[in-house]
């Protein structure tokens, strides 16, 4: 059964995107771009609360956006809404008469109006000053009643609509990090390589013309997984743990070797004001590695692991 209602959401989300008009989804992207005051949501029910999602996401991403549920507005709460504003109205049919109650209200105020409707002959679509029709072919409910594939396209529109708002302010990581100080994001967004690396004394070196059998204290007491080989602080290469088995497979003898005739001089490094979110992409990436040396000027100045950076609580 699941893999049916699965394959049923599929087909009617894709019969969404193929008759969806573009023209008109630009003109809503337009005129959110247009809005000199706030993008403010509302619906009733389930649009109700895809509303508010949006309304947040939105305030989160560069846009100044609230949730006016319809009932509190005619309670009061419409004196938040000005002529600045835009007033996106969700409904699915398009009669709620929450919302078609909530417009006079709107226009008397010389708020601009926009009908999210998947019926583009409904009573909301007719009376707000612009109309989305957010194409539906049913719902996914078995008795084509509950909201089921309708909120999903609501929220598809909205969150396409957001992101392209993004783009189009060049809407930054920087200023997402500003409104994002706490939490996952929080972190994925500010939290950089400098203030997770090892530094100082806690770095595992060596020079390069150290034999390898001297550098085994240093790799095993540091325990960090590799020695790094420098002179006079610039990083020639690297020697993991994995290195040095397989030096030794290949030649026993190779304890009496220098370093520098066992490290990798070609490895990944990064800079210590890159987002540590970005080291650990770096880890996970084609080469996938254990640890990343932090460079900056050609100069060894830290050292970042990825234990730590797991420890910190970032993940993708």
């Amino acid at each position: 059964m699941l893999k049916e209602l699965f394959s049923e959401q599929r087909s009617l989300v894709n019969a969404f995107f193929d008759a969806i008009d573009l023209v008109e989804a630009q003109k809503v992207l337009d005129a959110c771009l247009a809005c000199q005051g706030k993008i403010v949501f509302s619906g009733i029910g389930k649009s109700g609360i895809v509303a508010e999602k949006l309304a947040t996401t939105l305030t989160s991403t560069g846009t100044q956006s609230i949730h006016l549920p319809p009932t509190n507005a005619l309670h009061g709460d419409i004196g938040i809404v000005d002529s600045k504003d835009l007033l996106v109205l969700l409904s699915k049919s398009g009669e709620s008469d929450e919302l078609l109650d909530l417009l006079p209200l709107a226009k008397q105020r010389g708020v601009k109006t926009m009908a999210w409707v998947s019926s583009p002959a409904s009573r909301l679509a007719k009376l707000c000053d612009f109309a989305m029709t957010l194409p539906l072919k049913k719902e996914l409910c078995p008795f084509d009643l509950a909201p089921t594939t309708s909120s999903a396209l609501q929220l598809i529109f909205g969150d396409i609509l957001i992101v392209a708002l993004m783009k189009t302010k060049s809407f930054s990581l920087d200023d997402y990090a500003l409104n994002h100080p706490a939490g996952a994001i929080g972190k994925k967004a500010t939290m950089q390589v400098r203030d997770l690396m090892l530094t100082g004394d806690a770095l595992p070196r060596c020079q390069p013309q150290m034999l390898l059998k001297d550098t085994l204290v240093e790799l095993t007491q540091k325990r960090c997984g590799c020695v790094l080989i420098v002179d006079a602080d610039q990083l020639l290469g690297i020697f993991t743990d994995g290195d040095l088995r397989r030096s030794l497979q290949k030649d026993p003898d190779c304890l009496n070797l220098p370093i520098a005739d066992l490290m990798q001089t070609s490895f990944e490094s990064i800079a210590p004001c890159a987002l540590a979110f970005a080291a650990l992409k770096v880890m996970e990436g084609e080469k996938r590695v254990m640890m990343l040396p932090v460079v900056e000027g050609g100069q060894l100045i830290g050292l970042i692991h990825l234990h730590d950076i797991l420890q910190a609580g970032l993940s993708k």
